[in-house]
């Protein structure tokens, strides 16, 4: 487990950008009280997700207009056609943990993820 920041730092409808791991991870907390992580990076062209429009459970790419689904990284509006990778979230002692996927990231053509 990675920690992202304190729950207390992370209000309700705003997001927050883990870029101690590449690619970058953004973890929202939406409205409702869910937390999500998904890659930071739009999977249409390099944009920051955590820049976006959070409503509900899907954030809006600012460059774009690409909608994903936090719980599950799909597409729901174009033009980004590859899901965003996902991300565990655990939160102990009022810290926010990102549990990192073991599946490659969908990054924008040109984009490579750099090891850490």
């Amino acid at each position: 487990m990675i920690p992202a920041c304190a729950l207390a730092a992370l209000p309700r409808g705003e997001a927050f950008r883990l870029d101690t791991v590449e690619p970058p991870i953004a973890v929202f907390h939406t409205d409702d009280g869910d937390l999500y992580a998904v890659d930071d990076t739009c999977t249409h062209q390099d944009a920051s997700l955590a820049d976006g429009w959070l409503e509900g459970c899907e954030v809006e790419c600012p460059l774009h207009a690409s909608r994903f689904d936090l719980r599950t990284g799909q597409v729901d509006a174009p033009p980004a056609k590859l899901p965003v990778r996902t991300h565990g979230v655990v939160v102990e002692d009022g810290t926010v943990y990102v549990v990192p996927s073991d599946l490659p990231p969908n990054l924008p053509p040109g984009a490579r993820a750099r090891t850490v």
